[in-house]
């Protein structure tokens, strides 16, 4: 399944908005789609970046041996989700989703990502 078929089967999760894929190592979106309303995907995905980089970090610094599955940060009227792609041809990349909180259900969102994200190939 191609790539754009990948964003837009996140798209059909409930309350999903917009959806990047980025490349950890330089902070920009790869492909994005969706629906923004407003939102830059491109300075959002520099920002998540330095989230994960952080993430990642902390996690060597207090000597985790551990994978991040996902990250999600909750505003008052929408979630965001982060998740690193852990098929080796996407390592290094990751999505990040924006949903509707009034419209998501932040638990079968984060299972149709992982779905999604484990059978994403780059």
């Amino acid at each position: 399944m191609s790539l754009e078929a990948k964003l837009n089967e996140c798209l059909e999760i409930d309350g999903a908005k917009a959806v990047a894929l980025v490349d950890l190592a330089t902070g920009m979106a790869v492909a994005t789609a969706g629906d923004s309303n407003g939102l830059d995907l491109n300075v959002a995905a520099a920002g998540n970046t330095n989230v994960m980089k952080a993430k990642v970090a902390t996690m060597k610094d207090l000597g985790l041996d551990d994978e991040v599955e996902d990250v999600l940060i909750s505003l008052s009227s929408q979630y965001h989700m982060i998740r690193p792609l852990t098929d080796d041809s996407g390592k290094g990349l990751f999505l990040y989703l924006v949903l509707d909180k009034a419209k998501a259900n932040l638990g079968m969102a984060r299972f149709k990502v992982s779905r999604i994200e484990a059978d994403l190939k780059v």
